[in-house]
């Protein structure tokens, strides 16, 4: 089951340009870190109960920078918080929903996650995310 939106993640070509942004408008990082497996570094800024997650790619190659250089920076996905992610992504797989992870993956903060691919999602790349 969805719970809620847990942050949308947007590929950035600089972090701390982007930081100084948002840190602008008020936002403050409450967390900063690398994953290496997906080849981002990021900085997460909470609104409410939902966060930003701003992220820079570390390799060109690598699914931010991919996004980045081909569509430029902007909204690269939304993430919704699931309660079991292993049913969800079943779920969403029964309902014809093209998965990109057909099992989770750790993610930021060692969140269990999961993409759904976003040609079955109207053009929106959606994250589950199990933390």
């Amino acid at each position: 089951m969805i719970q809620k939106i847990d942050h949308i993640g947007i590929g950035v070509k600089n972090l701390e340009e982007a930081v100084k942004i948002y840190t602008s408008l008020g936002l403050k990082v409450e967390h900063r870190e690398e994953v290496k497996e997906q080849k981002v570094k990021l900085a997460s800024l909470s609104i409410g109960e939902s966060h930003i997650e701003l992220l820079e790619s570390t390799d060109p190659a690598g699914p931010i920078g991919k996004f980045v250089e081909s569509r430029g920076e902007g909204i690269h996905h939304i993430a919704v918080k699931v309660d079991n992610i292993v049913a969800s992504l079943e779920n969403a797989k029964k309902a014809g929903i093209q998965l990109i992870d057909e099992k989770p993956r750790i993610g930021a903060g060692g969140a269990k996650i999961g993409f759904l691919h976003p040609k079955s999602t109207r053009g929106v790349l959606i994250e589950f995310c199990e933390i």
